[in-house]
């Protein structure tokens, strides 16, 4: 078993490179490497609220943790702050070492936070992990290159009666596929070009962020958008959180109506909702029916 694991790892960490080298995918792992040198308690805490709240637990003792596409380790770690026995994977190598580098600072050689590389389209690794109390994905199913197989994979390892709580990007027409194409143009660039790339293609919407906090009377507000990390940007710089986006690929998209119809299909039920409102992620929690 242990051998066939580490066939599977050394597949994905070889094809990873493979899409990043021919442009097809963006290096989220090396974007969240910068947030580690800026974590702190409060970004924490911010995270450990988000999981209370939508959750609506005080805690999660005695529960298990299941997080797909940890990324920079952040909420891996909030849960496991709230009491939980916590698995973390991730396709790209870098966010596995950002895991792991969490894992150590907090809570080293623990047993109960496991961190490995995968993937969520190796449904066969999926249901290897055996039932969860709480499966989580936030903004990682729609960057696969394969979003409905991706959110079908999700479910399996939910226990009967456990949580799936999903964060997926809004669909709002035709504005997905312009963005599919910066997305894909901006993977495609030298590495000298993407930083100057990724600032025009945000221009317009940063110069409409200004001009109404100038015409709301808040200046303040978009200067602290620039100068305050957590909340909105996932604990990232607004910087980093712009690149995040601007070469976010692949990418992918749904309607609210189409996420609920694809899981009450499958035996779960809708219990909270956060829309985004925009081009912004859509925060789902369902509970799979069950015993």
């Amino acid at each position: 078993m242990e051998t066939l694991m580490e066939e599977s790892r050394t597949t994905d960490e070889g094809r990873h490179r493979a899409e990043v080298s021919s442009g097809e995918r963006f290096e989220f792992g090396k974007n969240w490497a910068q947030f580690l040198s800026l974590l702190d308690e409060s970004r924490i805490e911010e995270a450990v609220a988000s999981l209370r709240e939508m959750l609506g637990v005080e805690n999660l003792r005695g529960r298990s943790f299941l997080d797909i596409g940890s990324g920079s380790g952040l909420f891996s770690l909030a849960a496991r702050r709230l009491g939980a026995r916590v698995h973390s994977f991730d396709y790209d190598p870098h966010s596995v070492a950002c895991t792991k580098e969490l894992r150590r600072r907090f809570f080293r050689e623990d047993p109960d936070w496991t961190v490995e590389s995968g993937s969520a389209l190796d449904a066969g690794y999926l249901r290897g992990l055996g039932p969860f109390d709480i499966v989580y994905s936030w903004g990682v199913l729609h960057h696969t290159g394969s979003m409905w197989e991706a959110l079908e994979n999700a479910r399996l390892p939910v226990a009967p009666g456990g949580r799936l709580f999903i964060a997926i990007y809004n669909h709002t027409g035709t504005q997905v596929g312009r963005w599919q194409k910066i997305k894909k143009t901006y993977n495609s660039l030298p590495r000298i070009l993407r930083p100057p790339f990724a600032a025009l293609a945000i221009a317009p919407d940063e110069l409409k962020s200004a001009l109404r906090a100038l015409v709301t009377l808040r200046p303040g507000a978009y200067v602290r958008s620039w100068t305050r990390y957590g909340g909105g940007n996932r604990g990232m710089s607004r910087w980093r959180d712009i690149v995040d986006w601007v070469g976010g690929y692949p990418y992918e998209a749904a309607r609210p109506d189409e996420i609920f119809e694809f899981y009450r299909a499958r035996g779960f039920r809708l219990t909270k909702m956060k829309m985004s409102g925009g081009l912004g992620c859509n925060d789902y929690v369902f509970v799979r029916d069950g015993d």
